[in-house]
């Protein structure tokens, strides 16, 4: 007679507790603290501190011979561009309809030729 084996896996979980650190590994740390901390960066270099500006806001100026010409405007009561003489309308007439060439792509027909040509691509 033969005999079933069966196996099955046990699972357990164990919560590890957190290796507190030695006095060694403390004492590097603080050592490294304290090399960042005496270190300078580009962010706190002495290029980077506010200026004090004097009581009262700066005065602005262009530079000597820089000077800008003041232009008038053209001054045209009603705007400056004419208006067409026919308004765009579509008729409808040059489009004889619209073809379907692949799955739902709507394609516009305007010739008796471009719908034998659709025709002829779907099969």
């Amino acid at each position: 007679m033969e005999q079933t084996i069966r196996m099955s896996i046990i699972y357990t979980y164990q919560k590890s507790k957190k290796k507190s650190k030695t006095k060694k590994e403390i004492a590097e740390y603080q050592a490294w603290l304290d090399g960042v901390k005496s270190q300078t960066t580009s962010f706190t270099s002495s290029k980077m501190k506010r200026k004090v500006i004097p009581s009262g806001l700066p005065k602005l100026s262009a530079p000597p011979g820089r000077e800008t010409k003041q232009y008038p405007s053209l001054s045209t009561p009603g705007g400056s561009a004419t208006k067409p003489i026919v308004g765009k309308v579509y008729t409808g007439t040059a489009m004889k309809g619209i073809g379907t060439l692949h799955k739902s792509n709507a394609v516009p027909i305007f010739s008796d030729e471009e719908a034998r040509d659709q025709a002829m691509m779907r099969r």
